[in-house]
This record gives C-alpha cells, sequence and structure tokens, in this order.
C-alpha cells in the first residue's frame, strides 16, 4: 500500500510539474505574441504620422515656393490643410500606442507643424520664412525616441 501511495504521489508531482511548465511556456509565448503585434501596430503609426508630417512640409513648402513666384496657392493650401487634419486623428493613435519619451517628441513636432502651418497661411511669406521653424530637428528627435521605443538598434554592437 505504502508503494502505490508513493507511486501516486510521485505522478501527481510529475502532472504538477508539467502542468506549470507548460504555463509558465505558453503565458511568455503569449506575451511574446502581443509584444510583437502592439510593436508592429506602434511601427506602423510611427511611420504614417510622421509620413504625414513630411507631407505636410512638402505642401508648404509647395505654396510657399508658389507665393514666392506670384503664382496660385490655393491647391497647395487647400493640400496642406487636409494632411494636417489626417495628422491630427494619426496624432491620437501615436499617443495611444507610444511611451512617454516619443509622445512627448511628437508634442514638439506637433508645436513645429503648427507653428509651419501658421508661418505658412500668412501671405507675407515666402520660402525663406521655412528657416523660422525648426520642425526637421524635431523630427530628428521623435525618429530617436520612436527607435529607443521599438528597441531597434539594441542588442546590435556599435
Amino acid at each position: 500500500m505504502a508503494t502505490q501511495i508513493v507511486t501516486l504521489v510521485g505522478v501527481l508531482i510529475g502532472a504538477l510539474t508539467s502542468y506549470l511548465a507548460t504555463a509558465i511556456a505558453e503565458r511568455a509565448k503569449f506575451r511574446r505574441t502581443m509584444t510583437t503585434r502592439w510593436d508592429e501596430r506602434k511601427l506602423d503609426t510611427y511611420i504614417e504620422y510622421i509620413s504625414c508630417v513630411k507631407e505636410i512640409m512638402r505642401a508648404a513648402r509647395e505654396a510657399l515656393r508658389a507665393r514666392d513666384r506670384e503664382e496660385d496657392t490655393t491647391g497647395a493650401l487647400a493640400e496642406m490643410e487636409a494632411i494636417e487634419a489626417k495628422r491630427s486623428i494619426l496624432f491620437e493613435s501615436f499617443i495611444l500606442l507610444s511611451n512617454e519619451a516619443a509622445a512627448t517628441a511628437a508634442h514638439v513636432v506637433n508645436q513645429q507643424a503648427w507653428d509651419l502651418l501658421r508661418v505658412t497661411r500668412n501671405p507675407a511669406n515666402g520660402e525663406a520664412a521655412l528657416e523660422e521653424v525648426p520642425l526637421v530637428t524635431a523630427l530628428n528627435a521623435l525618429h530617436a525616441a520612436a527607435r529607443a521605443d521599438l528597441a531597434i538598434g539594441r542588442g546590435q554592437p556599435a
């Protein structure tokens, strides 16, 4: 009888150990899957947001160049405003998915983009007014924060 109890206890311990090992492995697998899923979503959102800001810069430059050549700026300004509306919506996704450093950098990019829009909307300004808005510098800081958030470049030789 004692040998049967020892055998039964051994089987129970083995089953419990097997269950715990499987549960821990499945939980780790689930975490990796979720991290990958959110990182992919973050990357797509970051790229879309930054691309939108770059489109605003391009449209603003076109409008200011047209103004310098004394051409009609209506089309370029309308495109710039439409892209700004899209950027505003994308910003919400960006903030929901990003870490604190990337969100802070995105707020700075927003401020610089608004300054660019203000400068471009002013009919007295030409292309030279773009020098007043350091949007590229803000974008570079955002790139660095996004790379850090996505752990891009970690674990690679320097």
